[in-house]
């Protein structure tokens, strides 16, 4: 018996605690022989990070027991954290930011670099093979008291103890250490601010020296307008590299004597932005062709042929992860989801076989409980394309009244470098199945539409992304399918800012919610900003360069337009966050107080950039449907009211 009653107040099985279990957190995926091994995150945990196995029978065993914790801090996104040479496992431990060598066969586990490796002290990632016994990484050293007092370079750690090499420093930002097959030379990529590595990195070459140092460097790929987001070595003589030159990142063979050659020119995207080290799009699979990830679905790059073309098998994926892909079994295995499979370790067929889940995820709600994904194009005022997945109110067991049109939650994602993509995400339905409607933005500056897409938001974020998110939720509200009064808008990061932004500049959402923002523009950038090193210049392309343009940071605060909030607002912070500190929160909820603006606070003990323990996301989740309903005047049955000040 389906049950009419108002959107929002529909109960549902997906509860927070739920959404807190859901789904298989796994990242940096890599076969071991005939294993595919992956790091995953455990929310039940404390957001620890263990190692995983499959074994051909189906079944999975934690290579690392707890306390280790298999993540590390470089950029503060960090990077792929484990390697396995022989019949050693090598990895960065985030307790101390320390690396370690396992030894398969005994279990005997002991620290190859010094001590402290705290959060302001060393930290290390991109682990890579080196020469023999050794392994080739990126070292992050913090050299002063502010947070962009930070120098890298590329380190050689010996595994059996000894001293440590430096290999180059040619850049501020290095990563992607790699060894020519007949070990002469080695390949790496680097940039300097205040380019972001979406904007120009360099693709370097060097001759070894006999010491195991490297040579003086020449630049074979990359510009400061061209970037070069994955390479690996093709042979002693080439390399494969994806770069955009044309405007898309597409695989290209790179010879030594300077020649580059696309090998398969198509206006897609195989690559992306490079948030943490060691992601990859690509993999050879021998003859001539490459499993690639083109704008996030897995397809086969044939340079015969020069095409790309999806795999069928695959067409239920449509958002593979960079983090984790490998040929396995003969197949690709990696992490992946769809529109209606929440992302999971899955191996794919590439002759046309089914897809096999590695890793089982959690038991999902009837399907009757989960919205599909709607992929639209919206135009905004100026005829400017949008791309956005729409998510309807899904519940089997209930409808609303007629005439009734739901809530809308419109999704900023982060970055703003970021992208979304049309998959099953418990989050969504957490909220979908109440009732409330959700539509994620892919707004100009997203990645996955080429390079011209990109720098829609050059110099122009907090215009555009406004804008573009304003144009979908507005045309959504016009045609009748979700309620023009009862708009809100939600984000986290960026996201964050471009929601506080929304609201203190425009007057389409009724309110918000903002989880670890930049409020404060100004404040947040530059060397003595509030941020850390990796995005201390991010601001130069998206607001404009210091000193020159700083009343433009000024004016597009959201702290500095306070005074025309047009609605509550819920805050949601992480402690430990190094990218977004709690300190502008802080500015900024300061600032409402006695203003008669009904909002919240709720900071949360142990959490970085994003929420990873279940008691954080639970306690967020369910502040959050509270605050909606309180705003948009629904029950909330089953969740604890939100208290909100004024």
């Amino acid at each position: 018996m389906v049950e009419i009653a108002p959107y929002g107040t529909w109960t549902s099985p997906l509860s927070a605690a739920a959404v807190a279990a859901s789904g298989v957190s796994a990242q940096w995926l890599a076969t071991v022989g005939n294993e595919a091994w992956w790091a995953e995150a455990r929310t039940g945990e404390g957001g620890r990070v263990t190692l995983v196995k499959a074994h051909a029978d189906g079944t999975t065993e934690d290579v690392l027991p707890a306390p280790w914790n298999v993540r590390n801090r470089v950029h503060e996104y960090g990077g792929r954290p484990w390697l396995v040479i022989d019949d050693v496992l090598v990895f960065t431990h985030w307790a101390d930011q320390r690396v370690y060598r396992r030894d398969l066969t005994t279990g005997e586990t002991t620290a190859l670099t010094p001590e402290p490796g705290t959060r302001h002290g060393i930290r290390y990632s991109d682990l890579r093979p080196g020469l023999d016994g050794e392994v080739w990484l990126v070292r992050e050293r913090s050299t002063g008291p502010r947070r962009t007092d930070i120098s890298r370079d590329l380190l050689a750690l010996p595994l059996d103890g000894g001293q440590e090499r430096v290999l180059t420093a040619s850049h501020h930002f290095l990563t992607a250490p790699q060894l020519s097959p007949d070990g002469a030379r080695a390949a790496w990529l680097g940039w300097n601010h205040p380019a972001m590595p979406w904007d120009g990195t360099e693709l370097c070459v060097a001759e070894i020296r006999e010491d195991g140092t490297f040579g003086p460097h020449r630049v074979l790929a990359g510009a400061a307008d061209v970037a070069v987001c994955q390479v690996e070595w093709e042979s002693a003589e080439s390399l494969l590299a994806l770069l955009d030159p044309d405007g898309w990142w597409n695989l290209h063979r790179v010879g030594l004597d300077g020649g580059i050659t696309n090998l398969a020119p198509v206006e897609r995207e195989i690559g992306g932005a490079l948030w943490k080290l060691g992601a990859r799009w690509f993999t050879p699979l021998g003859g001539g062709k490459y499993a690639v990830l083109a704008s996030g679905k897995l397809a086969v790059l044939d340079e015969a042929t020069r095409e790309v073309t999806p795999v069928a098998a695959a067409a239920e994926l449509t958002a593979w992860s960079a983090n984790g892909f490998a040929v396995h079994a003969g197949g690709i295995a990696g992490v992946a989801a769809g529109p209606e499979r929440e992302a999971a370790v899955v191996r794919v067929d590439l002759d046309g076989g089914p897809v096999t889940e590695l890793a089982s995820a959690p038991e999902a709600p009837s399907p009757g409980y989960l919205s599909t994904p709607v992929e639209r194009i919206f135009k905004t005022e100026d005829g400017d394309r949008v791309p956005a997945f729409v998510y309807l109110p899904a519940n089997a067991g209930f409808a609303a009244p007629d005439g009734e049109r739901p809530p809308l939650l419109v999704y900023p994602h982060g970055g703003p470098t970021g992208r979304d993509s049309a998959v099953l995400d418990f989050e969504i339905a957490y909220f979908t199945s109440r009732g409330i409607a959700v539509v994620t933005v892919n707004y100009g500056g997203s990645t996955g539409y080429g390079r011209a897409y990109r720098e829609r938001l050059r110099e122009q974020w907090g215009i555009v992304d406004v804008a573009d998110c304003v144009a979908v939720a507005e045309a959504l509200a016009a045609e009748g399918t979700v309620d023009g009064d009862r708009l809100a808008i939600r984000g986290g990061s960026a996201g964050g800012f471009t929601s506080a932004a929304s609201l203190t500049t425009t007057t389409t959402y009724r309110a918000g919610t903002v989880m670890y923002p930049i409020l404060d523009l100004y404040q947040w950038t530059g060397d003595g900003g509030e941020t850390h090193d990796f995005e201390s210049r991010y601001l130069d392309g998206l607001i404009g360069p210091l000193p020159e343009t700083e009343q433009r940071y000024r004016d597009r605060s959201p702290i500095t337009n306070a005074s025309t909030l047009a609605g509550p607002l819920l805050f949601l912070q992480g402690l430990e966050d190094e990218i977004c500190p709690p300190e502008q929160a802080d500015r900024f909820v300061a600032g409402l107080a006695g203003r008669g603006i009904d909002h919240a606070y709720l900071k949360f003990d142990g959490e970085q950039h994003g929420f990873r323990k279940a008691e954080t996301i639970v306690a967020a989740l369910e502040a959050e449907l509270s605050f909606y309903g309180q705003v948009f005047g629904f029950e909330t049955p089953g969740v604890p009211k939100l208290g909100l000040s004024r």
